[in-house]
């Protein structure tokens, strides 16, 4: 498993990702989606299953869900798991906040 760390400490990522919103993060040649809700953070797959769709322009609700922009597919970000819709479940990465930085960790290609 790869390990990327983002920022070089809790309170930078703290005041630098805003919650309940939507964060592009490259990470090497991957781009991953990152929601902060208080201080628990998710990454996963920055395109919908379904179409391939950008999750950027999606909404969060119920403090745990993306509805995906063009077919207004539902999924568990904490999980991955599609809750509306007909298509594969997201790819999440477990992330952990620590006095380094936000450690999101990859799954090997």
């Amino acid at each position: 498993m790869n390990t990327f760390t983002l920022g070089i400490s809790r309170k930078q990522v703290l005041e630098m990702i805003p919650e309940q919103a939507i964060h592009k993060i490259h990470v090497g040649e991957l781009v991953v989606a990152l929601v902060r809700i208080a201080e628990d953070f998710h990454a996963f797959q920055a395109d919908c299953p379904h179409r391939g769709t950008s999750l950027f322009q999606g909404s969060i609700i119920n403090q745990n869900e993306i509805i995906c922009p063009l077919h207004e597919y539902r999924f568990d970000f904490k999980t991955g798991q599609v809750k509306a819709g007909s298509c594969g479940n997201l790819e999440v990465y477990p992330t952990e906040l620590t006095e380094e930085g936000l450690k999101i960790f990859l799954s090997p290609e």
